[in-house]
């Protein structure tokens, strides 16, 4: 018999998406739904949500939410994602903005969020057995449910999931919080929300929650060190028997080169000649010589520290005097944005830049791209590796995090691998990395079996979302323990 998840997110695909928690919250739904769980999603009513498109319906009549002010709530419900139902939580004060994050007011917002999910489930025909939290927006969920609700008969058996996508982003506000957010002030102790003179959402998470994920084994394991634990890593290290990594998964169905509508040519592992021929229409709608033979580096991404920026920015002048062409498309840091553009005026023959979000254009770098860059100081899963993978576009990774759990260097005596990566965080490690790489692609027996090999690599949602109803399971048998 199935179970029934409630999976809770601030951004979910189709309806609201800054990152890749609205890809994994979008598509791990339909994956559970499709093993024969009762899943469903709850998250906030954006403005920008185009009601009509994903046919909100309203639900229900509105209702008050306590928190320090009473606020009325509605709820609308969609089908847009096959197989599962939508819960929206409909708060105009609260969520009718520009943007989804951002505000002086998040805390307020996102306390609010959790609360009425909770309330909404209280009256509620359907209940679920488990309800799945993903990052700070949601960490006051277990936190309500094992103190104000802790004696509710119909809240206090639903047991909770706790994932983190991003350690770096925490939800971290003035203990005027507590009130606003309707918590008692016994909380605010070093052994509970208190952190560093602040209420914290995650810490409230990782304490309350009755099991903890994050997306790769190997991020699980980095977060409870100094170096990428963000000041949290004594809580996780105290919780890691509670602890486990899960990699993400793509949507297999949206990612396929055999039959991507954004493509201008369609391929796969057995006919690669498709991909060739989006390696010269991506070169010409960037504005690139038509070289089939010289190799091409993708990269779509965040333009930001995090993601490798600083040491690609050193490695380039040395790249760009080898017969190489560069695809770059992402949005971020101003800096990056002035620095890139610097180097494509400077070599118009060799950089394709664009600065922007161009889903089209992703989806053709993935596949017109020979190589792809993934430097990230930090990765906790990452989702380009995987895309790259699936359209026998050779990833060039750091080895961290789900990178780390997901690229392994190729062996040309074993014929073993599926990309290359490198350890230290140095521009000089990551140009050893692409050297390797551009000599295996020289090799062309070698460099056939290379991208056979990555075209190979599973990373669809089934394995994971499986993975996840162990975790679902476990997590209510502890609770009921």
């Amino acid at each position: 018999m199935g179970l029934k998840v409630l999976v809770c997110a601030s951004e979910v695909v189709p309806f609201a998406k800054t990152g890749g928690l609205a890809d994994v919250a979008g598509a791990l739904p339909k994956a559970l739904a499709a093993l024969g769980h009762d899943v469903r999603v709850a998250m906030p009513r954006y403005s920008a949500i185009d009601g009509k498109k994903l046919k909100l319906a309203p639900m229900g009549a509105p209702f008050r939410v306590s928190l320090g002010a009473n606020t009325e709530v509605s709820i609308f419900v969609s089908d847009a994602i096959p197989g599962v139902k939508t819960y929206l939580i409909d708060s105009p004060k609260h969520f009718d903005r520009k943007s989804l994050y951002g505000d002086a007011d998040d805390g307020d917002r996102f306390a609010l969020f959790s609360r009425a999910v909770l309330e909404f489930l209280r009256k509620s025909d359907w209940k679920p057995q488990v309800i799945h939290a993903n990052d700070w927006q949601t960490g006051l969920m277990p936190v309500y449910l094992k103190s104000s609700y802790r004696d509710d008969p119909t809240l206090s058996p639903i047991a909770t999931l706790y994932t983190i996508h991003n350690l770096a982003y925490q939800g971290a506000f003035g203990p005027e919080m507590l009130n606003r957010a309707g918590i008692d002030r016994s909380l605010f102790t070093i052994d509970g929300l208190e952190f560093y003179g602040q209420v914290n959402f995650m810490k409230g998470g990782l304490l309350f929650a009755d099991l903890l994920s994050t997306v790769s084994a190997a991020y699980s394991r980095e977060i409870q060190t100094a170096e990428y634990g963000e000041r949290l890593e004594g809580v996780l290290a105290k919780r890691s028997a509670d602890l486990f990594g899960v990699v993400n998964g793509i949507d297999y169905d949206e990612w396929n080169p055999a039959s991507d509508p954004l493509l201008p040519a369609r391929f796969n592992a057995s006919d690669l000649k498709g991909k060739a021929a989006n390696k010269a229409a991506l070169q010409k709608k960037l504005g690139l010589p038509d070289r089939p033979d010289a190799p091409v580096f993708g990269l779509v991404s965040r333009l930001a520290t995090q993601k490798g920026l600083d040491i690609l920015s050193e490695v380039l002048p040395h790249l760009l005097q080898l017969d190489v062409q560069f695809a770059l498309l992402g949005t971020g840091e101003h800096y990056y944005h002035d620095l890139l553009s610097n180097v494509a005026k400077q070599h118009p023959e060799k950089v394709g830049l664009v600065l922007g979000f161009d889903n089209a254009l992703a989806h053709q770098i993935y596949a017109g791209s020979d190589f792809f860059l993934m430097p990230s100081r930090y990765e906790p899963c990452g989702l380009g590796q995987m895309i790259s993978l699936r359209y026998g576009t050779v990833p060039i990774v750091r080895h961290t995090g789900g990178l780390a759990d997901t690229v392994s260097d190729y062996n040309p005596q074993t014929e073993r691998g599926n990309g290359f990566s490198f350890r230290e965080h140095s521009a000089v490690a990551l140009f050893g990395a692409i050297s390797r790489a551009l000599l295996t692609m020289r090799a062309a027996p070698a460099w056939q079996k290379l991208v056979q090999n990555a075209m190979a690599s599973d990373f669809s949602w089934g394995r994971s979302a499986q993975a996840y109803v162990e975790l679902y399971q476990r997590a209510i048998d502890r609770h009921g323990s």
